[in-house]
């Protein structure tokens, strides 16, 4: 037997995908078990899963209790979405960032925010409307409403020095997460704010964060005119 050496996960995963996309492992067909892989490679069994994991999450394998791991028959692409801070990607464009905290208030959300998020609907949850900037035009207006049942310490935090944006990325862990892209216009008060007009299609993100069962953030952002979001497949 091989002796287990410090191969990494991420080297097996890259052999797991060159026999994936080779054909070696065909689609449908069953792949070794782990600890085959794991005497070929001369590492740890749990190095193995790793790797495999990951290539299943990527919709490359086909992982059941009981029945193996095969090749997916049609593997699943997935576009990687995560969390940006505002901040950094603007700074990132090469350009300066602020942004301006225009309301911070405990408050009743609406009806349909608490349905969505399954809480009570007469419960208050603290409420942030906030405008970012990049250089000295209109960015993003952001309008978050935040769970302090899930993350109490957003109470004692001045927003109005850190966005709440940024602040949650650092300091409110989530599990899992929804998310919807769209285009809609601008009603009056967003383009006043976002210097456009009226009807200017703007595109908007909707976006909640989960911590286990309990919701930890609910979010509504809306770019000005001639943004794009990049992702990667």
């Amino acid at each position: 037997m091989n002796t287990p050496t410090a191969i990494s996960w991420q080297a097996i995963h890259a052999e797991i995908m060159r026999r994936i996309s080779d054909r070696e492992w065909k689609p449908g067909g069953t792949v070794p078990h782990e600890a085959e892989l794991a005497q070929e490679f001369g590492c740890a069994r749990a190095t193995v899963n790793r790797a495999m994991r990951k290539a299943a999450e990527d919709g490359f394998l086909e992982r059941r209790r009981k029945a193996g791991t095969r090749v997916a028959l049609h593997p699943v692409r997935k576009a990687r979405l995560e969390i940006p801070v505002i901040r950094l990607e603007v700074e990132g464009a090469g350009k300066d960032w602020r942004h301006e905290l225009h309301e911070r208030k405990l408050s009743t959300p609406p009806r349909r925010i608490a349905n969505r998020l399954g809480i009570d609907p007469d419960g208050r949850m603290l409420h942030l409307r906030s405008l970012h900037f990049a250089d000295s035009r209109p960015f993003l207006y952001e309008d978050r409403w935040i769970n302090p049942a899930t993350v109490p310490q957003a109470l004692d935090t001045d927003f109005s020095l850190v966005s709440a944006n940024e602040w949650l990325v650092l300091n409110a862990p989530f599990s899992h997460g929804d998310i919807s892209l769209s285009a809609a216009p601008a009603d009056k008060k967003e383009a006043g704010l976002l210097a456009t007009h009226p009807g200017a299609a703007l595109f908007v993100v909707k976006r909640i964060t989960w911590k286990g069962a309990h919701p930890v953030t609910h979010v509504r952002l809306a770019y000005a005119p001639g943004y794009a979001m990049h992702s990667v497949i």
